[in-house]
């Protein structure tokens, strides 16, 4: 993949999130995980949404409605969840297109640090 990065941070995809999808890089904070995990949803790797959910509420099984399309992320808050926490929260918005119309999610995002490297715990969605 080439060009900007699905996560909206305005840089190309092999300088933001590529790494972090291929596992070269662990991402340094709870937002930097939170837009690699947009841009997991944006290109359907369903293994690096898995790579990177707690094992403690990570789903048993994950698949993708191949037809839904994410387009755009906003960051609206963030609590925590930098270079030197153990844990934060992340609120965005994510907008997608699918072919029964348009729409978009809320959610309040809580990380934790495992071993090193951040990882989705849950979130609250409110559509």
């Amino acid at each position: 993949m080439s060009g900007r990065c699905p996560c909206s941070s305005g840089d190309t995809f092999d300088a933001c999130c590529e790494p972090y999808l291929l596992g070269v890089a662990n991402a340094p904070t709870a937002e930097t995980l939170m837009r690699s995990r947009f841009t997991a949803f944006a290109v359907a790797d369903v293994d690096y949404l898995r790579r990177s959910w707690h094992s403690d509420t990570a789903p048993a099984e994950l698949e993708l409605d191949p037809d839904q399309r994410w387009y755009r992320l906003d960051i609206l808050a963030t609590d925590a969840g930098g270079l030197f926490d153990d844990e934060g929260t992340v609120e965005f918005r994510a907008r997608y297109k699918h072919p029964d119309g348009a729409g978009s999610m809320t959610e309040v995002s809580r990380f934790v640090r495992v071993d090193g490297g951040w990882r989705y715990l849950d979130g609250v969605v409110s559509r």
